[in-house]
């Protein structure tokens, strides 16, 4: 369906943008986000600018900027149940009952910590600004290729963010006595019970997207974000 599509332009907000390159995963599209919701890290056209914004970009006039994602396997009893895609994050959290989660994480293949917690976001650097910063994680610049450890409401065990490379890989073994939940993008959720594993990586695939701002557009975003919130 995308083989012979060049460029994939969303109206939304983040949350689609999300969903477009999970769906472009592989195809080598580029992404030109039109922000109709609140946000708008993603997207590089508001309803006042779209026009020029499009124009330029249809002659031409834009760069490119890759964003790395990850990929998540789910396997219960040793067998692979499934595989996903993410470009913000991947969370092994607890379900609906407010009790804690125990989480063996193994980085590389060699354990780690066990997290004791509401749960873990594994997360890229375009995650930095979701769900991981909401958890105290740090803010990372977007073309950077590294994966983050951020437990959420950690009780007595490791506190703090962790900072992966990009070859990294990370397996968590998840043990509970009620249900907890894989999350990819905070958009879909898989039940996990106790025994189940995930891992996580970062993906063969690339997210691509159409810029005609200045490659610093980032950070006044963030700040005009930060301010906004406040």
């Amino acid at each position: 369906m995308l083989d012979d599509t060049s460029i994939l332009i969303t109206l939304g907000g983040d949350g689609t943008i999300l969903r477009a390159a999970r769906v472009s995963a592989g195809h080598n599209v580029l992404i030109l986000g039109l922000n109709m919701g609140k946000l708008g890290f993603l997207a590089e056209m508001n309803p006042h600018n779209w026009q020029e914004t499009l124009s330029s970009i249809l002659a031409g006039n834009y760069w490119v900027e890759e964003r790395m994602m990850l990929q998540a396997s789910f396997f219960r009893e040793k067998e692979l149940k499934a595989s996903y895609h993410a470009l913000n994050d991947v969370v092994v959290s607890r379900g609906t009952l407010a009790r804690i989660v125990h989480l063996a994480t193994y980085i590389d293949g060699y354990y780690f910590t066990t997290y004791h917690a509401d749960g873990l976001i594994v997360s890229t650097p375009t995650g930095s600004t979701a769900y991981a910063l909401a958890a105290g994680g740090p803010i990372l610049p977007p073309e950077l290729r590294n994966i983050l450890l951020i437990p959420i409401a950690p009780h007595l065990c490791l506190d703090k963010a962790i900072v992966l490379s990009e070859g990294s890989w990370v397996r968590i073994a998840v043990s509970t006595d009620h249900q907890a939940i894989l999350t990819v993008d905070g958009q879909f959720e898989v039940s996990l019970r106790d025994g189940d594993e995930v891992q996580v990586q970062a993906s063969p695939y690339v997210a691509y997207f159409a810029r005609v701002r200045d490659r610093s557009y980032f950070y006044r975003t963030l700040l005009e974000r930060l301010r906004e919130s406040y």
